[in-house]
Parts: structure tokens; sequence; C-alpha cells
């Protein structure tokens, strides 16, 4: 029963998480990975720990309020922070799936540790850690996944800031909860009453902003390949815009640009597309023709250079969620 009490609770709050991501915008093998590198964390947390509490000689009420929050939470941000920093998470659904991931997997272990070093203390303690201690260690790693996700999105801050802010809000949470401002047992039951509804509110706003971004990205994606695809292309502004580049660039290499930007946007609607099949319930099947065209799409990046890939820029959007989609595709 400690075991249960102790290691099922934020296990089945992930699963839950999952359950509502109805894009199914993370892969199950991520969350896998994700929750492997929250044990591994853990047990790297657990060495830097002691080596800190015997270098500053604190007392363990200090430490655990003050310093290990820091380390804790800087070792599970790194994998979330990595991720976002390199496109693979583009929404508040998937990042705080990743990183309850990873909140997750440090939990089991560390509960793990305890239900050995403690023994028999009754069930009190194991429901406070269980429903307390690991529900709140993979709560402030999405949280902390959501605060840089949207400070990068929509405030535009680089990674550094953006992911320093989420780790002082996470920092926060984690340290206040260690603070036990009320009993634990009435702290554990606040937690399981606010957590829940918070993350309803933000899947909520979450999917309004997908099915809002999906609307319209795919439309415009849409217009534009008809444009570059027809014989009329030069009778409308964006052929007026196309044509202008043979003044800056070589033939070949304006060549080159229409075939990267025409792959782009192909690869693009194919994204939008997988995920509202997902949403409606149809199993999407492998497209063959993927990899040939990410090989294609390399070959074209290094052909047309960084100056030609700027002056695309007008059509290619470069947001993280943008290119985020990009690398969704490419799992498949």
């Amino acid at each position: 029963m400690p075991v249960l009490i102790s290691l099922l609770p934020v296990f089945v709050f992930l699963v839950a998480l999952i359950g509502l991501d109805t894009y199914k915008l993370i892969k199950p093998h991520r969350v896998l990975i994700a929750v492997a590198y929250g044990c591994a964390a853990a047990g790297l947390c657990y060495f830097i720990n002691r080596f800190l509490m015997a270098e500053l000689g604190l007392q363990v009420a200090l430490f655990t309020r003050y310093v290990g929050p820091g380390v804790e939470e800087v070792a599970k941000a790194a994998f979330v922070i990595v991720l976002i920093a390199r496109h693979k998470l583009g929404f508040p659904v998937d990042a705080s799936i990743a990183g309850f991931s990873v909140g997750a997997g440090f939990a089991a272990i560390e509960n793990m540790y305890y239900l050995g070093a403690l023994g028999d203390v009754g069930l009190g303690i194991w429901f406070v850690r269980g429903f307390g201690t690991a529900v709140m260690h993979g709560g402030t790693t999405a949280v902390l996944a959501i605060i840089t996700l949207h400070m990068i999105q929509r405030r535009n801050w680089n990674i550094i800031p953006a992911a320093a802010a989420g780790l002082v809000i996470a920092y926060a949470l984690h340290s206040g909860f260690n603070h036990f401002p009320l009993r634990p047992v009435p702290m554990t039951l606040l937690q399981l009453a606010v957590l829940p509804a918070v993350v309803a509110v933000m899947f909520q706003r979450s999917e309004n902003y997908t099915q809002e971004w999906l609307g319209t990205g795919f439309d415009t994606d849409q217009e534009l390949l008809k444009y570059l695809t027809r014989s009329g292309i030069t009778d409308t502004r964006v052929g007026d815009y196309l044509d202008s580049l043979r003044e800056q660039f070589a033939g070949q290499v304006v060549a080159d640009m229409l075939c990267y930007l025409r792959i782009h946007i192909e690869l693009s609607i194919k994204a939008k597309g997988t995920l509202l099949m997902s949403k409606s319930g149809f199993k999407v099947t492998p497209d063959a023709t993927l990899k040939r065209k990410f090989n294609e799409l390399e070959y074209l990046k290094k052909s047309i250079g960084r100056t030609g890939i700027l002056a695309l820029a007008p059509f290619i959007h470069t947001s993280s969620r943008d290119l985020w989609q990009i690398h969704f595709v490419k799992q498949d």
C-alpha cells in the first residue's frame, strides 16, 4: 500500500494529462524519455545535495527550503529547456506534459529512496509524498515549461531569460511547498484542489489557441501553395516579390528558393493536417515521401545560403511554433 500511494498518483495524473491532449502533440516515446530523464535527474540530485549539505553545513530544514529546491528545479528543467530550444515543443499542452513527465520520473525515484530509508512510518507520510510532493515535482516543471514557452512566443524573449523566468517561478513554488505554510495533509489537499483546476483552464486555452492557429495557418499555407503552383503567380503581389529576387540572386538560386519555399509549405500543411486528423480520431499513416522531402529541404537550404533564407522570411515564419511543426511532422 505505501508503494501504491507514493508512486501511483503522479503517474495517474500524467496519464490524465496525455488523455486531455486531443491533438496528440507529444509522442509516447518522448514521454517515456522524459520520465527516464527525470529518474536520472533524481539520482544526480541525490549526490549533489549530499555534497552541498556537507560543504554548506546548513541545517536540514534550511537546506530543504532554500537550496534543495534550486538544485532539483534546475536539474529537472534542463531537459525541457533543451526541447524548447530545439523547437520540439510548440504549445502549452505538450510543454506541460513533457515537464510533468520529467517531474513524475524524478518523484518516482525520490519516493522509492524514501520507501527504503524511512521504512514503516504510517500511510499518512506516503499520502503526503504521493499526492503532495510527487505531484508538486511534476507541477513545478510543467509550470516552468509553460512560462518559458509563453515568454518566447508571446513576449519574443530569448531562451535564456525565458527559462530563467520559468525557473524563478518553479523555485518559488517548490520552496513554498517545502515551507509547509499549512500542515502537511491540508497542504496536500489544497494542492489537489487547485492543480487540476489550473491544468483544466490551461488545457482549454491551449486547445482554443491551437484551433485558431491551425485554421488561420492552414488557409494561409494553402493559398500560398496555390500561388506557387499556378501559372498566374506573376500577376500577384507574391509574384512581384519573387520576381524582384531575380535582381539580387542568380537564376539557379532563385529556382532553388522557389523549390525550398514549396517544400516548406507542403510540410507545414502536412503537420497541420496530421493534427486535425489526430483530433478527429483518424489514424495517420506514415508518409514514405517525407524523408526525401527533408533531405531535399536540407540540400536546398545549403544551396540558397543564409541570405536566401532571409529573403524568403515574408513567407517562411520562424517563430518557435512554426518551426515546431516541421519537427513534429519529421517525427513521423
